[in-house]
């Protein structure tokens, strides 16, 4: 496998979800705490429900690929760090929500 395919096989796109579900998150949280309502919170749960199905499964294939390409194994490394960065920021978004919720 080549440097530019192994880079396409899901390296590229597990960070743009990395990154995307931060944003997203971060939207429904400031969102939240200008204007509370049971609506946005349900969003907000049925969000962070999707959210980590879709990143699991995102985390699956980069673990397979971790463990099949062996010669790309730090990139697949940081891929999944980069991933895995967002669980301590969920907590702490889950944190806030629950203190600010009347």
């Amino acid at each position: 496998m080549t440097r530019e395919q192994y880079k396409s096989a899901t390296g590229i796109f597990s960070t743009q979800l990395a990154v995307g579900s931060f944003i997203i998150g971060t939207l429904l949280l400031i969102i939240h705490l200008i204007h509370p309502t049971g609506e946005l919170f349900a969003a907000g749960f049925f969000y962070l429900a999707s959210a980590t199905i879709i990143n699991l499964i995102v985390l699956l294939k980069l673990w397979f690929l971790y463990f099949t390409q062996k010669n790309h194994r730090e990139y697949y490394t940081i891929k999944i760090l980069i991933l895995l960065s967002n669980i301590p920021i969920v907590f702490v978004y889950l944190k806030i929500v629950g203190e600010t919720w009347k």
